[in-house]
């Protein structure tokens, strides 16, 4: 023992300690014996011994530099090490040693790093509970050190052992200040410089710092999303993934969630390889899915960024909710979300477009936004095929939302202008596109088709209704495939809507080329439901019935392979499918169906007759056809030899004293003139080659016969055209018939037959027109003749067929409403289908009666004798009288054509046939209103009776409401520009006396100059040149109704001009409003109108100002003077226009201009909530680092609250009448209400930063309390007074109810608003109270009349009343006080006691009332310390 203690232990080789290694381990894997049991492998001496570690640790160096595989030997070495320090605790020293050791050598790559290294890795972290606490700093700090040089993956295994040596940390008690040293840490890791992979591998192990704080989290977050756009595409779905585990193991989600969209909505755009980003993208969206799935929260945190900001919409934003849809507790919010904030982009780009003081920015920023959400939508389901095929069902799903979303109220208009698609074309586009792209798609589209179709509004239905025909159109094979759901729309016919399942109809007509079968079940269906006792129904399938003819005509004339070019291309069975053997002629085949639509209502019968007109227009052919068709027809009410040859009476019915037309023979005529027209010379009677269909051919002697019918009806339209010119025109009403008990129906009958004479007679109108286009000059004389007769006619028959309507027992849905009647027209009956009724004049005929109608008041007023031969047989007051008649007669035709101009369906050709070009009213109707100005002019040695002046201004009345109605037709057509060139190239300044051109050419040359857009230059040379000399003719002649019309067409055509040009038009009216003495209120308002919509802001509040002050001066003060009288003027010097007949008018029209702009700034209030609640929860998701638009808008509120202010200040001083007074009150109301919520929003949250308040809001304040609460009290009294001086009138009972209302209302208001001005003051230390005045009067008693008696005593002896009214002002002060503090909790006091200061100067209002009792009853804010705190401002949102 001796000697063997003498001796150091032999020492081991590495050899050695690996076989020792593999020795322990196999006696470790022996199965357990009793043997095994109680013996253990014994560890050498040398390995024990402290001094043997530097040797150990020498082996592994050695063999990492002299091994020729020192990867598999270092690992080897090192894993027996550690293997081999497990079996005895003495041996931690050297697990640590060596570990230090390993890191050494693997931190400075003098070993490989490569599978082997990563076992030895994970080796040591298993074992890093036996390392001493205080030797892991210095493996802490290798590996931090090395993290900058990580460059690829192999590298990054040293980081598994960091955050278990965090933790071995974090938990021991052998270090001081732990928790500061993992601090220390986690900053120098963060740091450092991250390469790609790097990055990745921190993401996956950050999850295991478990002590980070919610400060450490964001900024590592932060460090990751700033790196991220270096990372590799393919890593991109494993690093989301790893972002989504942190997101529910502690990290902000939202954070999160922020980072993920802004990199792939933004910052992926420049990525290569498209392709492959859109199938990583793909993959991502997959990641989100489970995601939300497993934890729901994530969902929400999606849902709420969208909500908060619209920035951060994307088309990686909408793809991610449209993955969010897919999970079931999310989808109807999702979709909702998304349907939501479109909605609310067009709606806020509306809002701001048509606010015209919303500065120019904004409005392009709004539009930006609305443009940033259709792309982004666009391109999501663009790329839906990308590896984001989950996503097609919520694309389905939420582009039918997007069409419920259309009605026809304002939703279809939203969007529509300035290149916005809308909600209607991009819903429409994305099933479109799901359609075309996905095959799994088609099914569902079409099953929801038919669902929504049959169980939606009506007006919800339609967007979908055309969506099904933009698909049978594009892709009429593949929906071939789906015919057994279009059938089951064809069952519902009779049951949906009468507009819905006759469009339906319509849409299918085009698969009817390619499937016979669809086209009999159509038929069958159609059949089926003519026979339906709901009228609606049978006329819905009446014009399915002809528009099915007319498809079928259609088709023949344009070939039978003319559909397939535009399709795409068919499969070998669909080919297969499609019939190539035409049937027999549908016209044929149904005519039989047709001849009981003659049986119908008259309705049916109307929409037949224009049927028939559309089929000759289609197929010319069939013109033989149809007279075959309408003669036996015909001649159920033309009897050739009876003393009346057209029977109305029979076309009248009577049932239980309610009249009505059976049969509009006006139409069935209008009907017959028309296939006669448009018939081909010589070829009325030629048979068609339908015919042969029926497999026989006609021999000469039928064709004979054939030809009569239509020879019978032209001859039958000859003779009812002599007959009705020369008959008795009472005859024609009808006689009396004894069998009828009441005089009323017989007034009705009367009423009926002259509807139709009246229509009849239109339809001659209309042809003598045409013979007379064609006509040689001898044969023009005759027609001329025969065309003032037929006006007479129509006169006459036009006095029976308007008069009194009340008490009438006839149908209103079966009169014709004529031309004279448009205004006050008859509408159709409730029939649910869109038949508008067509008139029976022409337009091209209503277009040469005013090109005609200069030439009639020329010759009228003309001394040199009559044109023609015509009028010079006719004495000149006969001759004027009939063309008197003709202009009424001809203004009225043109205003019932532009009054019945179909806003849709221009495609129609029987449309097209009768309309035309409507812009060819414009020259004429321009020089007919010249022509018609100038008559006293032109003929200044003739007299004029005062009937002849009287018609002349009607005609010209009527000619201006004819002008204005065609520009609002233009513009709805988006026409106006064509229009106005054409007014502009037919402005003769010949014909336009010199007086009236030379009204002021100073102002004049200012116009059309300098204008680059040819469109604007044509709309101010059109004002120059016609409308304003027009309105200061007007003006002399005070003709004030047609001047009004005068300026409202100014006005249409302004508000189409540049800012520019529009303000000088204004400054133009200006100056009239500062020349004219108007007398008329209603000219007056018009005018006013139109100079403040002219003005750009601020001008127009400026205006409004000046004639506020104006109208001051007229209303007067609401207090006496010093000689108690109350003063006021009857004209105002810089307004003429504004005097005591006008004033109200005026006063009510700036009132209402206030309304809309308050109406306007509670949307900006709303707006500027949504960017302040933003900027408070950290939202910034511009990629550019722009801020948003909220600092721009306040900052414009501001201004816009400002004007308002000082323009309501004007009125509270006036001494305004009912009911300018209670809408007043009202207005005051709801703009305290918005200051109150502007005050409020300004005040920053608990948490927040709160800054000061901008120096414009200041002012804004200061205007406030100084110009409209302080006198806004006196008003409230004055009210109160008058009301209490007139309360023995009855009638001011109910005015006092609603005023008693309103007060308090109000003064609820101005406190509240008080309130948070004081709340505000204190968070920001600046005074904003310190012109403001308290109330005094908080009880809203009214005071009665002897109090006003005592003050006046006590103004001629103050001392014997002083006394009283100072007991009676502390208790009213003390009273109000209390009152006070219950109301705003306390919150008047702004500032401590200790901090007072002395009060305000006095008011000068208050004398009598001491110091004492005054700061008991105004409690005003400390005022700021210094000039420069007041002055010290911010911004007041953080936007």
């Amino acid at each position: 023992m001796a000697t063997s203690s003498a001796h150091p232990p032999a020492p081991l080789t590495d050899l050695d300690i690996i076989q020792l290694a593999q020795q322990s381990h196999h006696h470790s894997t022996q199965p357990t014996t009793f043997s095994t049991a109680t013996t253990s492998i014994q560890l050498p001496p040398f390995l024990l011994s402290e001094s043997s570690h530097q040797t150990l640790l020498s082996y592994l160096h050695s063999r990492a530099t002299t091994s020729p595989n020192p990867s598999s030997a270092v690992s080897e070495y090192a894993s027996a090490l550690i293997s081999l320090t497990s079996l005895h605790s003495s041996l931690s020293s050297l697990l640590s040693s060596l570990l230090l050791s390993y890191t050494s050598l693997f931190t400075s790559h003098k070993i490989p790093h490569d599978r082997l290294s990563l076992s030895t890795i994970q080796l040591f972290a298993t074992h890093l509970d036996n390392v001493p606490v205080p030797d892991l700093p210095s493996v802490v700090e290798l590996i931090t050190s090395f993290i900058p040089r990580i460059t690829d993956s192999e590298d990054a295994q040293m980081l598994i052992l960091l955050p278990k040596c965090l933790q071995l940390i974090r938990t021991s008690n052998e270090m001081e200040n732990a928790y500061g040293y993992l601090n220390s840490v986690v900053d120098s890791v963060i740091k450092a410089d991250w390469s790609k992979v790097l990055l990745v591998k921190m993401v996956e192990i950050i999850r295991e710092f478990s002590f980070l704080n919610k400060e450490k989290r964001r900024d590592f977050l932060g460090k990751v999303f700033n790196g991220v756009r270096y990372v590799d595409l393919q890593d991109l779905p494993g690093l989301v993934y790893q972002l989504l585990v942190l997101a529910s193991k502690g990290f902000s989600k939202k954070e999160v969630i922020e980072g993920i969209v802004m990199h792939f909505g933004d910052k992926m755009q420049g990525k290569k390889g498209s392709s492959i980003v859109k199938q990583v993208e793909g993959t991502v969206l997959l990641h989100v899915n489970f995601a939300v799935k497993q934890d729901p929260s994530l969902g929400k945190e999606v849902l709420g960024l969208v909500k908060l900001d619209s920035r951060a919409f994307n088309h990686f934003t909408v793809a991610v909710l449209l993955s969010v849809a897919r999970v079931r507790r999310h989808c109807e919010n999702a979709i909702g979300v998304l349907k939501t904030a479109l909605i609310s982009a067009y709606k806020d780009y509306k809002f701001a477009n048509e606010c015209k003081w919303i500065r120019d920015d904004l409005k392009e920023e709004y539009l930006q936004i609305a443009q940033v959400m259709e792309k982004a939508i666009t391109r999501a389901v663009n790329e839906s095929n990308y590896g984001k095929e989950h996503i097609v069902p919520s694309i389905v799903q939420f582009g039918f939302g997007l069409l419920e979303g259309v009605d026809d109220g304002s939703n279809r208009r939203l969007g529509k202008s300035n290149g916005l698609l809308g909600l209607e074309e991009i819903g429409s586009q994305m099933l479109k596109s799901s359609f075309e792209v996905h095959d799994m798609a088609r099914k569902e589209i079409i099953e929801q088709c038919k669902f929504r179709i049959l169980s939606l509004k009506p007006e919800q239905a339609l967007p979908i209704v055309r969506l099904l025909e933009h698909l049978i159109k594009s892709h009429p094979y593949q929906m071939l495939d789906h015919v057994a759901h279009l059938k089951e729309l064809l069952d519902y016919f009779t049951f949906t809507h009468a507009k819905i399942s006759s469009h339906l109809v319509d849409i299918l007509l085009p698969l009817t080329k390619f499937s016979h079968d669809l086209q009999d079940y159509t038929i069958l269906a159609l059949r089926k439901a003519m026979f339906r006792r709901e009228d609606s129904v049978r006329l819905a399938a009446t014009n399915s019935i002809i528009n099915l003819i007319l498809a079928e005509k259609q088709s023949k004339r344009d070939g039978p392979f003319s559909f397939q070019e535009s399709s795409s291309q068919a499969s070998c069975s669909q080919q297969a499918e499609i019939p190539c053997t035409p049937g027999p002629g549908l016209f044929q085949e149904l005519s039989g169906l047709l001849q009981r639509c003659l049986y119908q209502q008259a309705k049916v019968r109307e929409m037949l007759y224009h049927g028939l007109v559309k089929l000759v227009l289609v197929d010319p052919s069939a013109a033989g056809s149809v007279f075959d068709f309408l003669l036996p027809h015909f001649l159920r009410y033309y009897k050739e030899d009876a003393d009346i040859q057209l029977d109305i009476t029979h076309c009248i019915r009577s049932d239980g004293g309610k009249v009505h037309i059976e049969e509009p023979l006006d139409t069935l005529i209008s009907c017959i003139s028309w296939i006669l027209l448009l018939q081909p010379q010589g070829k009325a009677g030629q048979p068609p080659d339908s015919w042969a269909s029926f497999g026989f051919s006609l021999t000469q002697e039928n064709e004979a016969g054939r030809m009569l019918s239509g020879e019978s009806l032209s001859n039958g339209l000859s003779k009812t055209r002599m007959f009705l010119r020369n008959a008795n025109l009472e005859g024609l009403l009808g006689k009396s018939d004894e069998a009828e008990s009441t005089a009323t129906v017989e007034e009705e009958k009367k009423r009926c037959c002259a509807f139709v004479w009246l229509g009849i007679s239109e339809v001659v109108l209309n042809i003598i027109i045409n013979e007379l286009e064609k006509a040689t000059e001898v044969k023009q004389v005759e027609l001329q003749n025969e065309l003032f007769d037929f006006v007479g006619v129509h006169e006459f028959m036009e006095k029976f067929a308007c008069t009194s309507r009340q008490g009438s027992g006839m149908k209103r849905g079966t009169v014709r409403a004529t031309a004279s009647d448009s205004i006050d027209k008859l509408n159709t009956s409730d029939s649910t289908l869109p038949q508008e009724r067509v008139p029976l004049l022409a337009t091209s005929s209503i277009y040469w009666l005013l090109k005609m109608g200069p030439e009639l008041w020329q010759f009228d007023c003309s001394t040199t004798g009559p044109p023609s031969q015509k009028h010079s047989q006719l004495s000149s007051c006969k001759a004027s009288d009939r063309h008197s008649k003709m202009t009424f007669f001809m203004l009225n035709a043109c205003l019932c054509q532009l009054t019945s101009l179909p806003s849709v369906g221009r495609e129609d050709p029987l449309k097209m046939l009768i309309y035309g070009d409507i812009k060819l009213f414009g020259p004429p109707l321009l020089k007919l209103i010249w022509l018609l100005k100038s008559v006293p002019q032109l003929q200044k040695k003739k007299e004029f009776r005062g009937r002849k002046l009287d018609d002349r201004k009607e005609h010209i009345h009527l000619a201006l409401i004819c002008l204005k109605k065609l520009i609002a037709v233009s513009l709805c057509r988006s026409e106006i520009d064509e229009l106005i060139e054409e007014l502009v190239s037919a402005s003769d300044i010949e014909q336009v006396p010199n007086d009236i051109l030379d009204y002021d050419e100073t102002n004049q040359c200012e116009l059309a100059e300098d204008v680059d857009d040819p469109n604007a230059r044509s709309k101010e040379k059109f004002i120059k040149k016609s409308m304003m000399p027009l309105l200061m003719e007007l003006l002399k002649t005070s003709s004030s109704c047609e001047a009004e019309i005068v300026c409202d067409i100014v006005l249409m055509i302004g508000n189409q001009m540049p800012g520019e040009r529009r303000t000088l038009i204004g400054i133009r009216m200006l100056q009239i409003c500062k020349s004219s003495n108007l007398r008329n209120p209603k000219f007056a308002r018009s005018l006013v109108s139109l100079v403040v919509s002219l003005s750009l802001p601020p001008n127009d509040f400026t205006v409004s100002h000046d004639m506020a002050s104006e109208l001051l001066k007229v209303f007067g003060l609401q207090k006496a003077d010093e000689s108690g009288t109350l003063k006021f003027l009857d004209v105002s010097d810089l307004f003429p226009l504004i005097n005591r007949t006008t004033c109200d008018a005026i006063a009510s029209f700036l009132l209402q201009l206030v309304e809309s702009n308050t109406i306007e700034m509670n949307w900006i209030i709303t707006k500027l909530k949504a960017y302040s609640s933003a900027a408070q929860k950290g939202v910034s998701l511009d990629p550019n680092g722009k801020v948003g638009p909220g600092l721009a808008l306040e900052e414009t509120f501001y201004s816009r609250m400002e004007a308002v202010v000082k323009l309501l200040s004007y009125f509270v001083l006036m001494n305004l009448k009912d009911p300018q007074g209670e809408h007043l009150l009202r207005l005051a109301t709801k703009l305290y209400k918005d200051l109150a919520q502007m005050a409020k929003l300004l005040i920053a949250p608990r948490g927040c930063k709160q800054v000061l308040p901008s120096l414009k809001y200041q002012k804004l304040v200061e205007i406030t309390c100084r110009q409209l609460t302080s006198p806004l009290y006196q008003f409230v009294d004055s009210l109160q007074k008058n009301q209490q001086e007139s309360s023995d009138n009855k009638g001011m009972v109910n005015k006092i109810k609603r005023e008693n209302k309103c007060i308090p209302d109000l003064i609820f208001q101005i406190e509240d608003y008080e309130k948070y001005l004081i709340k505000l003051s204190k968070a920001t230390k600046v005074n904003l109270l310190r012109h403001a005045k308290r109330s005094t009067s908080r009880d809203f008693k009214i005071l009665e009349p002897k109090d006003f008696v005592r003050e006046e005593e006590k103004e001629e002896n103050p001392a014997s009343h002083e006394t009283d009214e100072t007991e009676a002002n502390a208790a009213d002060s003390e009273s109000s006080e209390h009152s006070g503090d219950e109301e705003n909790g306390g919150l008047d006091k702004v500032l401590s006691p200790e901090s007072e200061v002395p009060e305000a100067a006095e008011d000068s209002e208050s004398g009598g009332v001491s110091n004492d009792q005054r700061s008991k009853r105004r409690r005003i804010v400390e005022e700021s310390s210094s000039d420069e705190e007041i002055l010290e401002t911010g911004q007041s949102l953080a936007f």
